[in-house]
């Protein structure tokens, strides 16, 4: 049987980096989201307060392979 890899979207953000935010990404999904084999970030963006970086935030999109009723 074929293989179907879904795949969903979501924003975060860290005050560490966009490493950091992309891990977040993965762990939320993983609470929800099982067999999840790729992220890829669409986006970059950065909050910035008194000239620092106070937030790393993502648009991300999470693959996972789709689990088949047996």
């Amino acid at each position: 049987m074929a293989k179907i890899v879904k795949v969903i979207e979501l924003l975060t953000q860290s005050e560490k980096s966009w490493e950091d935010a992309a891990q977040n990404a993965v762990t939320e999904a993983s609470k929800t989201v099982r067999n999840i084999r790729s992220i890829y970030i669409k986006e970059f963006e950065a909050a910035v307060e008194n000239g620092k970086i106070t937030q790393y935030r993502i648009n991300a999109k999470i693959a996972f392979e789709f689990e088949h009723p047996e």
